[in-house]
């Protein structure tokens, strides 16, 4: 039997207490509770929520997301909390509906065409707006959010991959789209019903339309509304001009036939994962690579050695062969991944390989941030940015 460590806990209320004191730092909290534990395994139990297992132990994520995988499924206490926004997208649903939509996303993004499509995307936002951006504040030593901005640059990545369509975020003159402002204020507040220290409490506010809840009833509205009108016009488009181009995710799902609720839901998914994700990931690698000149001069070198002027050459192949900078992209997610827990819930009891029982309805979190922190995985150095541990 597993030895798991225990926050602080109470009669009755479990580890509520300790839980809300430590509600702004969730995730070096767990990361210490972790470190302490003999099986980097720990058990949360507090009022209002499911008993919760938090593990940073491979062999129990393996478990979860491979060995077990049917047995932990996303669950209704996950998805009501970002069932208003994402609908019956990809990272909502279970069973049959997210074997679906999973075959059909990995057979489009697997396609040659839209590969290309990507990198030329990419490399058109970088050439004309990223790089104009940040050689113009490097001129003006004007100082930028860099966060800000790689937002925007993802935002707008990641609409013309998905939709075919230019939001022009990266155009700091022209106001924030609405659509921006409506899905960054329904992702927050999505979040934050995922931290709160006990559901009831947003779950009132969602049944007397009332606070956040009333804002993010409003968001979600728009944003919904955005996505059909654009995937109607999208429709009448591909209708209109039988030869217009099907490069874009959108063109490819409507011209498959699906249906338009169905086609939202996934476009909104696709949104958030490519969005936040990138952002995040790049942020932390240029502040890490700023911190670490060795390492930015070792990235430089090698795109230096394979592309040299042509820039016609970086396209996805070249890219893969990347692998110091492959190391240092690695390295960054290890320390600040872009996605730092993620939650299943048991169908039927389990015990995970540590020896930890899980009872049927238990909410189980995978821990990214805390595995990569690990003194049993990653040695004394754990804390350290070194891509060259990636060479090993």
């Amino acid at each position: 039997m597993s030895s798991n460590t225990e926050p602080r806990s109470y009669p009755f209320l479990g580890s509520l207490i300790s839980f809300y004191k430590n509600q702004y730092r969730l995730l070096d909290w767990y990361t210490e509770l972790l470190s302490e534990s003999p099986c980097q395994t720990i058990v949360v139990s507090r009022l209002g929520a499911r008993r919760t297992v938090v593990t940073a132990n491979p062999a129990n994520v393996e478990h979860m997301l491979k060995t077990n995988f049917n047995n932990f499924t996303k669950g209704k206490p996950f998805t009501e909390i970002l069932g208003d926004l994402l609908g019956c997208g990809i990272f909502n649903v279970d069973g049959e509906l997210w074997s679906t939509q999973r075959n059909l996303a990995s057979h489009e993004f697997s396609t040659k065409s839209l590969r290309e499509f990507v990198v030329k995307s990419l490399h058109e936002e970088v050439e004309n707006r990223l790089l104009p951006l940040l050689e113009e504040a490097m001129l003006t030593e004007k100082v930028i959010d860099f966060q800000d901005v790689l937002r925007r640059f993802a935002f707008d990545t990641v609409s013309k991959v998905s939709f075919g369509q230019d939001p022009c975020c990266l155009d700091l003159s022209r106001p924030v789209p609405p659509l921006v402002k409506a899905f960054d204020s329904a992702s927050e507040i999505s979040a934050m019903r995922g931290m709160a220290p006990m559901f009831l409490v947003w779950k009132m506010k969602r049944a007397f339309n009332i606070g956040s809840e009333k804002k993010l009833k409003q968001a979600v509205q728009f944003v919904h509304g955005c996505v059909l009108e654009i995937i109607r016009n999208k429709k009448r488009a591909l209708q209109v001009e039988t030869s217009a181009e099907t490069e874009d995710l959108l063109s490819r799902l409507l011209s498959a036939g699906h249906d338009e609720e169905v086609v939202r839901d996934m476009m909104i998914s696709f949104i958030m994962a490519g969005r936040d994700t990138t952002s995040s990931a790049l942020t932390w690698l240029f502040w890490l690579l700023s911190k670490h000149p060795n390492a930015e001069e070792m990235m430089v070198k090698e795109v230096k050695s394979m592309v040299g002027n042509d820039e016609k050459r970086l396209d996805f192949q070249v890219l893969k062969d990347m692998n110091s900078v492959k190391a240092c992209l690695c390295e960054s997610m290890r320390l600040y991944p872009p996605v730092a827990w993620d939650s299943k819930h048991a169908v039927n009891d389990d015990v995970l390989p540590d020896g930890t029982f899980v009872g049927k309805g238990d909410r189980v979190t995978y821990f990214p941030y805390g595995m990569g922190r690990m003194e049993e995985l990653w040695g004394k150095d754990r804390l350290e940015f070194k891509p060259d541990r990636w060479f090993e």
